[in-house]
């Protein structure tokens, strides 16, 4: 809801003028990487302000990228690659920039609700784990080829509903971002490796939900 509310909208401003000046969604992906490591390196300095806004700044990036790819006809299996792994990248360096113990089991915890998001999407599809040969496909297959693995092990066999996929879809990366972002403002950014302990456990009793059986009785 807040990606389609709020982020896509003021993704689409930025992609009009891109797509006028013919810049290649790849570089979109890039610019919004660099806009989030310069966020994690603004948040280990003690600039939370700072910080939160170049968040949000990167999640509005990465939402015009796959806007422009498709308004420009130039979405590509490269632009896929390059945008799961950056954001990884981020991550990653967001929760660097915690300097804490818990950063570690922050950054654990926001790659197993992603991993769940997505791969509930995809099952609920009947989409099998995909990605190529290619340089970017190999490293993809190397970060996230096991968690879809996984995924398909422990959810291939459940009756996925739409209410489910749409639950976790509000717990994508732009909710987190969000959520982290609020966390930086109010110079807690702590908090929200606790917010993320709590969503593991509600996804997992979300996903504990399965559809009644009805039960038929035959008269003999």
């Amino acid at each position: 809801m807040l990606c389609e509310h709020v982020f896509r909208p003021l993704a689409h401003a930025v992609v009009v003028p891109l797509a006028w000046l013919r810049v290649p969604p790849p570089a979109v992906v890039l610019l919004a990487a660099a806009v989030g490591v310069a966020g994690a390196v603004e948040l280990a300095r003690g600039h939370f302000v700072v910080a939160a806004l170049l968040v949000q700044l990167k999640t509005v990036l990465d939402n015009a990228d796959g806007q422009l790819a498709r308004l420009t006809g130039r979405v590509t299996v490269f632009g896929r690659y390059l945008d799961s792994e950056c954001d990884l990248l981020v991550n990653a360096a967001l929760f660097a920039a915690l300097r804490t113990p818990l950063a570690a089991l922050g950054f654990v915890l926001l790659t197993l609700v992603l991993s769940t998001n997505f791969n509930v999407e995809r099952i609920a599809s009947s989409r099998p784990p995909n990605w190529d040969s290619s340089p970017l496909g190999r490293v993809y297959g190397v970060l996230y080829g096991w968690q879809d693995r996984l995924a398909d092990r422990l959810l291939g066999g459940r009756a996925i509903q739409s209410w489910q996929v749409s639950a976790l879809a509000n717990l994508g990366m732009t909710t987190q971002l969000a959520a982290f972002g609020l966390c930086m403002a109010l110079g807690h950014s702590n908090a929200f490796v606790w917010i993320l302990a709590c969503e593991a456990v509600g996804v997992a009793a979300l996903l504990t939900v399965q559809p009644k059986q009805e039960v038929s009785l035959e008269h003999r």
